[in-house]
Formats: structure tokens, C-alpha cells, sequence
């Protein structure tokens, strides 16, 4: 098993190079492949830019979502996001017809990567806590529309009962009390909230240091219940991070019990899925593992 689905839109450097050139000829340059997630990759443009492009048709609505809402975002948010400085229209007779963006290239390495893994990401929390809290505020009435993030943790019930029921994930009796207990905790009463719906390790950039240097991917943005984003207290963090991230936020905003209690069923959601889905040894089959161990060790 892979960490991403295979691509149904053919996607190479040569193709970023050529929409770059009939479209945004002023802004041509080197091309390569700098990576790809499960729904778009990733091309290095010169030094300061990279193209954008979905490498599933599911991803288009996700990247015309990315373009419509981060500029709006932007401004507010204590980080660096990729706010597209440039809008790639479909190119049929490239045989490319989806939009495309291009971005700034923002600095920082995957806070995924073996070398981040190793450093641990605590020394982001403060910062990651100050991102979420600056992102969550009520959303617009038309704001995107995501059926698996930011919606009642009882939308995801059967998946996870199903996920725990299969034992690829360890712990299944611990994970299923923490995960019921989620699913009785209050739901979100207050207004919906910008989420970002995927904050994990992957979509975070750190400096050499550990420090939160960009927060990447908003495919998954949508509004919702705010505990989405706060699972990332489990997804992020160990013990000791988790701490300082769960007391920032407390520091910045009003966070009740039952809303922790439902970030908590939100990791196990997250974890469960990449468990599920992914070898054990591949970089997400060990996050999901890692989520869940954090999960487990609380009880």
C-alpha cells in the first residue's frame, strides 16, 4: 500500500513546464518535481515559486476552494500559507483541462520528514496554537463544503468502528472507550469555524530549529466544528508538546472540555484512516501509528 492513490491525471515537469510558458510566460524558469501528496503535485519553479497541480479529479473543487479563500486568509494568519500568486486556467490542448495554481515557494522542511521526525515538532506548538486559534473564526455562509471534515463526529461513526473492527490499528479496545466517549461529548454549538481540515506533520513546514515556518495544503478547507484542527494536539505532538500547544490555546481562546474531547475523537479518526489505508512502514503508516499511541497512552 502507498501513501497516495494512483494518479488519474498525468503530471510531469515537462507539462508544469510548458502550461508555465503559454500561460505565465514572464514567469519561466527551471522546473522539477519537488513531491506530490494524495491529491496534487508539486514542482520547484526557479528559486521562490512552485506550480501546483492536482493529480486527481477530486482535487479540482479542492484547488479552485484554495484559490477563492486564501487570499481572504492570508492577511490574518500569524504564518506563512501559499497564497497562489498566479491562477493556471485548463489547457485542453495540452492535454491538461483542470486549473492549476502557482505559488510561493515557502521555506521550511516537511515536518514529516525522517529529519524533523527525529527533532520532534514541540518546538512549534506555540506557534501552531496561534495559527489555529487566528483561523477559526466564524466562516462565511459560503464557505466550502466538506463532508468528512469539520461535520459531527457521529458522521464518522461507522468508519471508525469499522477501522477499529478490522485491528490494524493497536489498542482497539482503549481507542473504541475514547472514541465513544467523543461521540458523547456535547456537539458544536457555536457558529461554524474556518478548519483547515488536515493539519498534520505533512502539511506543516519547520524551520532548523523546530519552529513553524508555513502551514501548506488547505485542499481540506471548509467550517465546522473547531475540534478538527485541534486534533492536531495528537496528529503533531507528543506528551510534552501537546501540553504547550493545549495551554496556548487556552491562553488565546475559550476551549471547553467537550470540545478537547472531541479533538481527541477527531485523532482517532485521523489515525485510524492512515492505519487503515497505509503500510505500517511508509511515513503516514507511521504517523497514524504514532497518533494512536499518543491516544492510547491517555486512556
Amino acid at each position: 500500500m502507498a501513501d497516495a492513490p494512483e494518479p488519474d491525471l498525468h503530471v510531469d515537469a515537462d507539462l508544469a513546464a510548458r502550461l508555465v510558458a503559454s500561460q505565465h510566460p514572464d514567469l519561466v524558469g527551471p522546473v522539477r518535481l519537488a513531491g506530490h501528496g494524495w491529491d496534487n503535485v508539486m514542482f520547484r519553479l526557479g528559486p521562490e515559486l512552485a506550480v501546483r497541480m492536482p493529480r486527481r479529479e477530486i482535487a479540482v473543487p479542492l484547488l479552485l476552494g484554495e484559490q477563492r479563500w486564501l487570499p481572504e486568509l492570508a492577511p490574518r494568519l500569524p504564518t506563512a500559507i501559499p497564497v497562489p500568486v498566479r491562477v493556471g486556467r485548463p489547457a485542453p490542448e495540452l492535454g491538461y483541462d483542470v486549473p492549476w495554481s502557482i505559488v510561493p515557494w515557502l521555506p521550511g522542511a516537511s515536518a514529516l520528514a525522517p529529519s524533523s521526525e527525529e527533532r520532534g515538532t514541540d518546538a512549534a506548538a506555540e506557534a501552531l496554537a496561534a495559527f489555529g486559534i487566528a483561523l477559526g473564526v466564524p466562516a462565511p455562509r459560503d464557505a466550502p463544503e466538506n463532508p468528512y471534515r469539520g461535520v459531527p463526529l457521529a458522521a464518522r461513526g461507522a468508519d471508525v468502528r469499522a477501522r477499529l473492527a478490522r485491528g490494524r490499528a493497536a489498542d482497539p479496545e482503549v481507542l473504541g472507550r475514547v472514541w465513544e466517549r467523543a461521540l458523547a461529548a456535547s456537539v458544536w454549538a457555536g457558529p461554524p469555524v474556518w478548519v483547515h481540515g488536515d493539519l498534520h506533520p505533512g502539511n506543516l513546514l519547520v524551520r532548523s530549529d523546530g519552529g513553524l515556518a508555513g502551514v501548506v495544503d488547505f485542499g481540506d478547507l471548509t467550517s465546522g466544528d473547531p475540534a478538527t484542527d485541534l486534533a492536531t494536539a495528537w496528529l503533531t505532538f507528543g506528551p510534552r508538546g501537546r501540553a504547550a500547544f493545549i495551554a496556548q490555546v487556552g491562553a488565546l481562546a475559550a476551549v471547553d472540555d467537550a470540545t478537547w474531547e472531541r479533538a481527541r475523537g477527531w485523532a482517532v479518526v485521523m489515525g485510524t484512516a492512515l492505519v487503515d489505508a497505509l503500510d505500517a512502514e511508509s511515513p503516514y503508516g507511521r504517523l497514524g501509528a504514532r497518533i494512536l499511541a499518543g491516544v492510547a497512552a491517555e486512556g
